[in-house]
């Protein structure tokens, strides 16, 4: 089991009015009615203040009660006075030694907010401190007793800002659920990782779990990660953040969760690291969120070299909600539908777009523009550098986000949820276990129609087989013409036709880069990289130029069958530790899923493996066991 406490502060905002301060704001525990700091908390990772001084003078009173003077090390840094060392002095009578290379500080920046906030603290000091020699410190003067310093907290919104003590809303019962259910899962998974967040008097305000199945999935399939937010925008019972990724299937993996006592950049900020902790510090290529402000400054915070985009999913979603009541609703729906999946260059997108908002007078809509100014983001035409393995919907959703659908809806109770929880993984790893049946033990090709379709019917699972199949058979609806310029890769243009009316027919023509010397390819519909499988333009290019087989770089591991992907950790790569019980239920588990794959392959093997389990057992209960 890991456990680790991450407990930052998280800080309030001003789009936080729906949710429940329990208590009053921390900030009002030291500082009085004169402004004068009394009694400070330590200081913690996530506090904001208004100005650059404050947090000086935070520091520096913190600094005289606890006994210890502050320094500047530099903008951003304030360190104990006994920091670092002084250098040896060559004078008769040097001054005695009073820097003792205390680690003891705090570190700051100014954020996007225009607040200062804390982003790293150490509290610990290696000299003894005394309350009372604290006050006669050089950085100490200007701070006597009686003097007044007022922090900038000129109104109830400003003390909003920096409320400290939020927690989560827990109905009678539901504390002890949430500690029954941490307690089942440690007891069931040696590695399950969890992390709480407690305020300032102990309640609870975020937390944070995962499993050795989420862990190691995240190690196949954590190129692309959906945060799911659903529950806390849309006000479910239940604040869940759900981490979700997608198998070698196309279907959702759970990749962590959360419950966050509300939606502000330092909960949000909280969780991910936490997140990112579990996972060894490996982030995402691309994360995938919903459009929200505060969520986006977090992510950005802590993932920065992700690439962030938004869900189209969701905002397809919003449609009707935004647009329902204008005039011409059908017909602006229709209009954003072309303008989002038929836009195949950036500037046609903008004439679609123009001409939407021109045609049905909506310039000034207040959803239409966030959604024109967030574009590059979340219109396809501006994502095709990333990959986005499926999780984009283009043109349709590949696969659902809610990984907890069928278990958990807006009135459902955190205690209820909890109960479900093991069900909805079961049935989650009982789809996956099926689907992984059905590619080991038949193929879904029975006679393919080219060598691409059978080249790919060795490799890929049948559910990506199905996919790509529908390339395949699409291709034969294209034709493409060569036109060679002087130097670089050859262009085609790919004309596809397709059906739009019962007897009507129309065609779209698409350009293709093919370089033959080194097999690379690359269409303007950007599927590759959407889904992760070439597209019907890029085989009618292939087949044309002669190529027999896929080029290597375009059969992507994480949809291969032939991958042994094992939902196990290994904690030592030169041998198992049998002291340690983590390592010897590690190393047991990894045999007996072996045994697993092997007996179920026939009803002989079947009967063979549980006689043989059954002896294991009764040879283990006759085993005495004796502690070192």
């Amino acid at each position: 089991m890991d456990e680790v406490s991450l407990n930052t502060e998280p800080i309030g905002d001003d789009d936080t009015d729906d949710f429940e301060v329990v208590g009053d704001c921390a900030m009002t525990e030291y500082v009085g009615q004169t402004g004068i700091i009394q009694n400070p908390l330590p200081p913690a990772v996530g506090m904001e203040f208004e100005m650059y001084d404050d947090v000086y003078y935070f520091y520096n009173c913190y600094a005289k009660e606890q006994g210890f003077g502050s320094r500047e090390k530099y903008r951003g840094k304030l360190s104990c006075s006994s920091a670092s060392f002084k250098k040896k002095s060559e004078a008769n009578r040097p001054r005695p030694e009073t820097r003792a290379g205390c680690p003891a500080m705090i570190k700051f920046r100014l954020m996007e907010t225009k607040r200062w906030r804390i982003i790293e603290v150490e509290l610990e000091h290696n000299h003894l401190l005394s309350p009372r020699s604290g006050k006669f410190c050089k950085s100490h003067k200007h701070i006597g007793i009686g003097t007044k310093r007022t922090l900038h907290l000129d109104s109830a919104e400003e003390v909003q800002k920096i409320k400290l003590s939020n927690q989560l809303k827990l109905k009678p019962g539901d504390a002890q659920a949430v500690q029954s259910f941490f307690c089942r899962l440690q007891l069931t998974d040696p590695n399950f990782f969890n992390v709480v967040d407690l305020n300032e008097k102990g309640c609870l305000r975020n937390l944070f779990w995962t499993d050795t199945r989420s862990r190691v999935a995240y190690r196949y399939f954590g190129d692309v990660v959906l945060i799911d937010t659903t529950c806390l925008i849309e006000r479910y019972d239940v604040p869940l953040v759900s981490f979700i990724g997608v198998n070698h299937y196309g279907q959702s993996v759970l990749l962590g969760c959360g419950l966050l006592a509300s939606e502000t950049i330092e909960s949000y900020t909280w969780l991910f690291r936490a997140w990112l902790t579990c996972m060894l510090g490996r982030s995402p290529q691309t994360i995938i969120t919903d459009q929200c402000r505060i969520l986006q400054i977090a992510v950005g915070d802590v993932f920065p070299r992700a690439y962030r985009c938004f869900s189209l999913s969701c905002i397809m979603q919003k449609i009707p909600v935004k647009l329902q009541g204008l005039f011409e609703y059908e017909a602006i729906k229709a209009a954003l539908h072309r303008a989002i999946y038929h836009s195949l260059r950036p500037e046609k997108f903008e004439a679609a777009w123009k001409d939407m908002i021109q045609r049905h007078g909506i310039k000034d809509h207040g959803w239409i523009q966030t959604l024109y100014e967030d574009r590059k983001r979340w219109a396809p035409i501006y994502l095709k550098e990333a990959f986005l393995s499926g999780v984009f919907s283009f043109p349709q959703n590949e696969v659902s986000t809610s990984y907890f659908e069928g278990y958990l809806d807006k009135n459902t109770p955190l205690k209820e949820f909890l109960d479900k929880y093991d069900q909805a993984l079961r049935a989650n790893y009982q789809l996956e276990a099926l689907a992984d049946m059905d590619s080991r033990n038949s193929s879904c090709i029975q006679k393919p129609r080219c060598y691409y379709e059978f080249q790919l019917s060795k490799l890929y699972t049948n559910e990506m087989l199905r996919k790509f199949q529908t390339e395949v058979e699409a291709m034969y609806s294209c034709y493409s013409t060569k036109h060679v310029s002087a130097d670089g890769p050859i262009t085609y243009i790919v004309k596809e036709e397709f059906e739009v009316g019962s007897n009507e027919k129309d065609s779209r023509a698409f350009d293709v880069l093919y370089n033959a010397s080194n097999l690379e390819v690359l269409c303007v519909c950007g599927l590759f990289n959407f889904r992760g499988y070439l597209c019907r333009h890029i085989l009618c290019v292939l087949n044309q130029s002669g190529v027999q087989e896929i080029p290597s770089q375009y059969i992507l591991s994480r949809w291969r069958k032939d991958v042994k992907r094992s939902y196990f950790l290994n904690h030592s790569c030169s041998g198992v530790d049998i002291k340690n019980p983590v390592h010897r239920y590690d190393d047991l588990y990894k045999r007996i899923v072996q045994v697993v794959e092997e007996g179920r392959q026939s009803q002989d093997r079947y009967k063979v493996t549980l006689q043989a389990l059954d002896k294991i057992l009764n040879k283990l209960h006759l085993v005495e066991d004796h502690q070192v």
